[in-house]
């Protein structure tokens, strides 16, 4: 298991309550644990999940507060 995905199983109980704080730190620290891994993939793994190299390290720099607006509904 990845550690990416042992953290996002470890998480996902504190996700449901979406409006609390520890859900927010939560949602954050994923997307932080996610952008970090993003940065680290090739152009080949890029290519398969079908971003380019620019929309990667667009993502990977976002701020760690700026959750996808799915993880806020």
């Amino acid at each position: 298991m990845t550690q990416l995905t042992h953290a996002t199983r470890l998480m996902q109980p504190t996700v449901r309550a979406k409006g609390s704080v520890l859900a927010r730190f939560v949602q954050a620290y994923a997307a932080w644990q996610q952008r970090k891994h993003l940065a680290t993939l090739d152009d080949a793994a890029l290519s398969d999940i079908g971003i380019t190299r620019t929309q990667a390290e667009a993502e990977a720099t976002r701020p760690l507060w700026n959750a996808p607006a799915q993880w806020l509904r």
